[in-house]
């Protein structure tokens, strides 16, 4: 993973600023050390997981979706593309919690994780479930882009068990979209646990900010189609 020069510097101000503020000091030794939860905030601020390749690589996953048949984007489209398709999900899924984000040419969806799953579990909240209809009806419309489904977790509990219900949670909307017809060959998971934290677990409303799901969606582009 490369991170401009910009990128670093801030997560270098952002890890001075936490050896303070994200300190935890050891009641019978009076050590202090950071917390892992502050360490990763300094990933989650920095986006380096944003800022890479997609799930798997772009050939690998280019070669999938030209084997199923799914056409390629001209490069004087690819704007007006992704510009339609982030209005319909603003339409969609507007009042339901989810927040679209654009990001150049690619858009991210942030699911709230108490919204999308009941606590420790991950199975799709019924509740939840005409919300992501939307989604997967949207991305069904626009079937040119490469689907990412990243699962995170808040710092508390074990590192192993938050890295496996992360990775369970993105299967289970993975699993959920394409049974409601979104090609599977478009889409790949990736569970990141507490390691991308994106607030400060200062208060519960923090702790609740970091359990999320996160949908990015890129478009298939006709250079990715020749470079493959």
């Amino acid at each position: 993973m490369i991170f401009t020069t910009k990128a670093r510097i801030a997560a270098t101000v952002s890890l001075i600023g936490l050896a303070s503020a994200g300190c935890v000091t050891n009641p019978e030794t009076g050590q202090q050390r950071v917390s892992r939860a502050a360490i990763g905030g300094v990933l989650g601020a920095a986006g380096g997981y944003l800022l890479g390749d997609l799930v798997g690589g772009r050939r690998d996953r280019t070669e999938r979706i030209v084997g199923a048949g799914i056409g390629a984007i001209a490069g004087a489209g690819v704007g007006a593309y992704m510009d339609r398709q982030e209005r319909e999900l603003r339409q969609r899924t507007a009042g339901t919690g989810i927040e679209v984000d654009r990001q150049g040419d690619q858009l991210v969806l942030n699911m709230p994780g108490d919204v999308t799953f009941a606590y420790d579990s991950a199975t799709v909240q019924p509740q939840f479930q005409s919300t992501l209809d939307q989604v997967a009806s949207t991305l069904r419309d626009y079937p040119s882009t490469y689907i990412d489904i990243y699962g995170h977790t808040d710092s508390r509990g074990s590192e192993v068990y938050n890295q496996g219900l992360s990775e369970r949670r993105a299967i289970a909307v993975q699993n959920y979209l394409s049974s409601h017809g979104v090609q599977y060959q478009r889409m790949a998971t990736r569970g990141y646990g507490e390691t991308a934290l994106k607030c400060a677990e200062t208060s519960e409303e923090g702790y609740r900010c970091n359990r999320r799901v996160e949908i990015r969606i890129a478009p298939v582009t006709q250079e990715d189609t020749r470079a493959r």
